[in-house]
């Protein structure tokens, strides 16, 4: 433990105990007399599947839900949070996974954004932006406080979420999900700053899939599993395959064999394209790549960069300016979604909340939205339920998607176990064409390794897939191919088997190669 202390402001956090946590949801025991704690001067990982109950502990402590039963211990003290703003006042921090920061507004402003001002109702942003500067300083966390949000890059936007919550003090942070939208030279930046925080004697709580992530940069471990506590163990005492066996209760392969088949045509062909982002700025430029029959095409890229508007111009959710997409030799450009996944394209979006599915449909409902008006779903007007209880029945064993039942509203799953019920009606169809962004976003290690077995399974059958990912480590592992895209261009396709974090990280910040750029 440090004996270093904490920058002026700051509440010294010793110990946090949080004993006995009992959360209940109508139908739902979320978390079950749940023990953890945290000590200054090191990264406590929570690790579990998806609705394990990792999110739900963490926003009891932040204040975000009030307990049922337990109790909260602050350097031996009972403590009371009912609030995040009780949470703060306790030194308590949170990072969220989606940054919390108002883009037209400066780093200073975001910062000193709901704190009361030093001089009354007048602004004392000097002030606060000299206070950045020195936390900057101190952490590594180098910012213009004149900057506005919107001209940061990902990276730099979660320093301004971590000054934010060291300006107000905290002296304990928890961070969900830091790394998922960071590249791979942004996440080494981001564990030096980890490091610097927890040798000044900050305590961290670190919420992550990655479990090579966790093996790197934490002390110690607690696995929940089905809301109730496995157990806590001491990273240097634990293999990561170890660590992947203990989360889900069986052997998890940690490797993704890739079968030896031959490449067939090209299914998907995008030509030039060409289309604008939500606010009429050009967020696609003269994009071309062939996928084909029997391949994965992973296309790596930072978040913001022209994933989500390639995708939807691809399936017809976003007018193309410029350019074509050819599906099986057929233009279906700026054709209607109905009409393209007519053509046997299947399309897992990135939204999957809003655009994946209705909320208020029932799981069942929502697993045949694509084919409810065809047989064996529906005949001569009828739905056939059974048969769509059946087959709603099968997916949801087959995918793992924890819920009630398959009449329960799909709003109130988990966002893992939306994805799963995305990702079963997308791939049951068989389709010839596959664009899947995001696939795994949210999943845990065992429900990833089903998604990447299933993927694979459709790359032997001959499907076409685009699989859009801002993980590297999935996109390495299961592509045959890889396309970097940037600024909503082309920078790259590089082969697997000549595929490194570093080389795809640099393409994914701009650097061209010489040998220029191949689509085929």
């Amino acid at each position: 433990m440090s004996d270093n202390k904490l920058p002026s402001g700051h509440t010294r956090i010793d110990t946090l105990e949080m004993r006995g946590i009992t959360k209940r949801f109508p139908g739902v025991l979320a978390n079950n007399k749940v023990d953890f704690d945290v000590r200054a001067g090191e990264v406590h990982a929570l690790l579990g599947e998806n609705g394990a109950g990792k999110s739900t502990l963490m926003k009891v402590l932040y204040g975000l839900y009030g307990q049922d039963e337990g109790e909260i211990v602050l350097n031996g003290k009972n403590i009371k949070i009912e609030s995040p703003t009780d949470a703060i006042n306790h030194g308590i921090g949170m990072i969220h996974q989606h940054f919390m920061l108002v883009e037209t507004l400066t780093v200073a402003e975001n910062v000193a954004l709901g704190m009361p001002s030093s001089r009354g109702f007048l602004t004392d942003l000097d002030r606060v932006s000299k206070r950045i500067i020195e936390l900057g300083k101190i952490y590594g966390l180098e910012i213009d406080p004149s900057a506005y949000i919107w001209q940061l890059s990902v990276g730099q936007q979660q320093r301004v979420e971590i000054i934010k919550a060291l300006y107000r003090g905290a002296a304990l942070l928890i961070l969900d999900e830091p790394t998922a939208v960071l590249t791979p030279q942004e996440v080494k930046e981001f564990f030096v700053i980890m490091r610097q925080m927890v040798s000044d004697g900050h305590a961290l709580i670190f919420i992550s899939h990655k479990l090579h992530e966790i093996m790197d940069i934490c002390d110690r471990v607690t696995v929940l599993r089905d809301g109730e506590l496995i157990g806590t163990k001491i990273i240097a005492e634990i293999t990561k395959s170890e660590l992947a066996n203990w989360m889900v209760g069986r052997e998890v392969s940690m490797t993704r064999e890739l079968a030896d088949i031959e490449r067939g045509p090209a299914r998907l062909e995008m030509i030039n394209i060409n289309c604008n982002s939500n606010r009429g700025t050009p967020a696609v430029r003269n994009f071309s790549l062939n996928v084909h029959s029997g391949e994965i095409l992973g296309v790596a890229g930072i978040s913001g960069n022209g994933q989500k508007e390639l995708a939807e111009a691809i399936t017809g959710l976003r007018e193309i300016t410029s350019g074509s997409v050819v599906l099986e030799g057929e233009d279906i450009t700026n054709h209607l979604p109905g009409e393209v996944t007519e053509r046997m394209l299947s399309y897992i979006p990135e939204e999957r909340m809003r655009d994946g599915m209705i909320k208020d449909f029932s799981i069942a409902e929502n697993m045949i939205l694509r084919e409810h008006h065809k047989t064996p779903f529906a005949e001569n007007g009828f739905l056939m339920l059974k048969t769509i209880a059946k087959h709603s029945d099968d997916l949801i064993d087959k995918f793992r998607v924890k819920t009630p039942s398959r009449e329960t509203k799909a709003g109130s799953l988990s966002g893992g176990n939306i994805q799963k019920v995305v990702l079963a009606r997308e791939i049951s169809r068989q389709p010839r064409v596959l664009i899947a962004a995001q696939p795994t976003r949210g999943l845990d290690v065992g429900a990833t390794e089903y998604v990447h077995a299933q993927l694979l399974k459709q790359r032997e059958n001959g499907t076409a897939i685009m699989m859009i990912s801002e993980d590297l480590d999935e996109v390495m592992a299961v592509s045959d191919r890889i396309a970097v895209i940037c600024e909503g261009e082309l920078i790259g396709i590089v082969p697997r088997d000549e595929a490194t974090p570093e080389r795809l990280g640099l393409m994914m910040a701009g650097v061209r190669e010489e040998e220029g750029v191949q689509t085929a």
